[in-house]
């Protein structure tokens, strides 16, 4: 496990790096593994933008349970025991598990091939903080990617913080204009109703 902090402008970035044990490790094995990521997980702040990706050696399914957190992208229909260690981390963490929700073909989905060619799995995975989840754009498996292993490059794309935040802010700032030249508009026309005095009885007179 190992992790690297990138200085933002706004907002540092938490990008930690996991190996996690193969599915067919004893349950203490697994256990410890857990237990030492949230240990590292939960010492930094909450509010920093934290990305957790790596080998998890979990396959994640459809399960209608896990879709607020998976959505319904994944190679795989059912989840081994791996997968359900990873969601319910994602999910004690208000975590989403980005690998699982963007529409590729499998050949794009799949990170790592048995040796002779029989098998393909999705096991690498990239989880992150609900509340940046728009911060990733793309997830994907690159199968031309010369790594020196048996699994495939994945690669994705995060949006720069400072344009997420200045999204924000010009939006808010569409609104308050919106509001202040109502406000604004309200105002000459009531200003314009008391520039036109109601006449006097002399003027309806004259009038008749």
């Amino acid at each position: 496990m190992s992790y690297i902090i990138l200085k933002g402008r706004w907002c540092d970035i938490i990008v930690m790096n996991v190996h996690a044990p193969a599915e067919d490790k004893i349950d203490d094995i697994k256990n410890r593994f857990y237990e030492e990521l949230e240990n590292v997980f939960d010492k930094f702040l909450k509010y920093l933008m934290k990305i957790l990706l790596g080998d998890f050696n979990a396959k994640v399914g459809r399960e209608d349970i896990f879709k607020p957190m998976i959505w319904n992208e994944s190679l795989h229909e059912i989840s081994n025991d791996n997968g359900v260690r990873v969601v319910n981390f994602a999910t004690s963490k208000n975590h989403t598990v980005e690998s699982t929700m963007f529409p590729y073909r499998n050949i794009h989905k799949f990170t790592w091939t048995s040796p002779d060619g029989k098998i393909h799995s999705q096991i690498d995975h990239i989880l992150i903080d609900r509340r940046w989840h728009s911060s990733i754009l793309d997830v994907r498996s690159f199968r031309a990617a010369d790594c020196d292993t048996d699994h495939y490059l994945v690669v994705t794309n995060v949006a720069d913080s400072h344009n997420i935040l200045n999204r924000w802010r010009n939006y808010f700032y569409q609104l308050m204009n919106v509001h202040r030249v109502s406000v604004i508009r309200q105002t000459e026309i009531h200003t314009a109703e008391l520039l036109a005095p109601d006449p006097s009885p002399f003027e309806v007179e004259s009038a008749i």
